[in-house]
Parts: C-alpha cells; sequence; structure tokens
C-alpha cells in the first residue's frame, strides 16, 4: 500500500494511504490519534493532500486529546487533590478521602510511569463520581423547583461525549465530568437537561423555552463548547 505523510499546521501529521478497492476519498481519527486518508490508487497523491486540508476544521474539532499526565498536588473536580508517595511495596494502591486522591507507588516507580498514571486516573475518576453523586442530584432538583420543572429519576455516569442527557421518561444522567467545570456551566447544563423534560427536541421551541430561564444561554452554549468531557485535573 503506497503512502505519504503531511503536515498540517494546527492538526498535526497526516497520512495518506493509496488503498485498492477504494473509490472515494475518506478522512478518519484512529482510537490513538492518528489522522489517515485513504484514497483511490489511480488518484495523486496531491488530490489527497488538497483534501486533508479541506477537512482541517474537522479535524481540529475530532483529534484525540494527548493523554493528560496527572502531578503531585492536581486538583480534581471541587474538593480533591492528588498526592503520589513512594514506598517500598512493590504494589501500586489507591485511597480517596473526602478531600484527597492518594497513589501510594514503589520507590522504584516515578509518578509518571504508565501504570502508576492509570491506577491514579481510575482513582480520580472514582472521586469525581462520588463528589458527583453527592453534590448534582440535590442541586439539579434545588433548580427544578427554583424554575418549576419536574422530572423522573437522575443517574450520574461517565459519558464519552455529553455533559448529559434526558430520556422521554424525564429520566435524567449527568456526566461526572460536569465536576470539572465551573458552576455556572454545571447549572447551564442542568437546566438544559431539565428544559428537556419540556422540548425533547434541540429546535426554536427547545432554546426558547431554556432562554426563558437562562436569558444568557446562547453565551454559556459557546462557553461550555470550549471545554471537553475529559479528566482534566489543574493546579
Amino acid at each position: 500500500m503506497a503512502t505519504k505523510s503531511i503536515d498540517i499546521p494546527g492538526v498535526g501529521a497526516v497520512t495518506i494511504y493509496k488503498r485498492r478497492g477504494a473509490r472515494n476519498l475518506r478522512v478518519s481519527v484512529t482510537a490513538d490519534g492518528k489522522i489517515r486518508v485513504t484514497m483511490p490508487t489511480w488518484l495523486p497523491f496531491k488530490a489527497g493532500e488538497q483534501f486533508a486540508l479541506s477537512r482541517a476544521d474537522w479535524l481540529q474539532q475530532n483529534q484525540v486529546p494527548a493523554p493528560v499526565v496527572l502531578r503531585h498536588g492536581h486538583q480534581l473536580g471541587k474538593a480533591h487533590r492528588l498526592h503520589f508517595e513512594a514506598r517500598a511495596s512493590q504494589t501500586i494502591a489507591t485511597r480517596i478521602s473526602l478531600t484527597e486522591v492518594r497513589v501510594l507507588h514503589p520507590s522504584t516507580m516515578q509518578p509518571d510511569h504508565p501504570e502508576v498514571q492509570r491506577k491514579a486516573t481510575a482513582a480520580g475518576l472514582r472521586a469525581l463520581k462520588q463528589e458527583a453523586q453527592q453534590l448534582l442530584p440535590g442541586r439539579l432538583k434545588g433548580l427544578a423547583g427554583e424554575h418549576g420543572f419536574s422530572f423522573g429519576g437522575v443517574d450520574v455516569k461517565q459519558l464519552k461525549s455529553r455533559w448529559g442527557s434526558c430520556n422521554s421518561m424525564q429520566d435524567i444522567t449527568l456526566n461526572i465530568f460536569l465536576m470539572q467545570l465551573p458552576w455556572h456551566l454545571i447549572d447551564y447544563v442542568l437546566l438544559h437537561e431539565l428544559t428537556h423534560t419540556r422540548v425533547m427536541q434541540h429546535g426554536k421551541p427547545f432554546w426558547d423555552e431554556l432562554q426563558k430561564h437562562l436569558p444568557n444561554a446562547k453565551a454559556l452554549r459557546q462557553e461550555i463548547n470550549t471545554y471537553q468531557p475529559l479528566l482534566m485535573p489543574y493546579d
């Protein structure tokens, strides 16, 4: 299979593949973040380059973020901080308290070792879920009462791409990664899902209803698009 690699500013490396049987140009992002363009063998590579450049905006929006390296002292969610601690044992252990995620690792390993990072990430996600379960249902109930909404049940889960959802039974699901947003954006998501208990589809009636309760909903929608539902600690 003939290949060629190019670099697109703001996007990165793109590999173009000439593939037998391919009828059209196609761009994709693999699970590990690699960008591929497949194309028919009879087209020149220049056509693949131009196609990749034409999809630069889409590629920027769909890039797989580089893995975050968790560091000692990083804050997770609203209450927890990471604490890495070397010890004589050869096993990795984690402990979660009300305010701290402790990662106990062998002294022969550094905190940035892949296995230490994997354990720290898993513990960080558990901490976020605990916070979300403790804080979000009550916050949702309070906003529902304040704005005259009713809903069925509420669940808290780790979602891949959405901040929340509401089904036809008016049950609401909230993403644990909400705990990494500022509170005004958390409230935006909660009111967004509560509005779906009245209007399911994202048409004009939905946005009109939401703006009755959040006059600045359009600005908040633009702001939340600058965040991603990922484990993103901060100092």
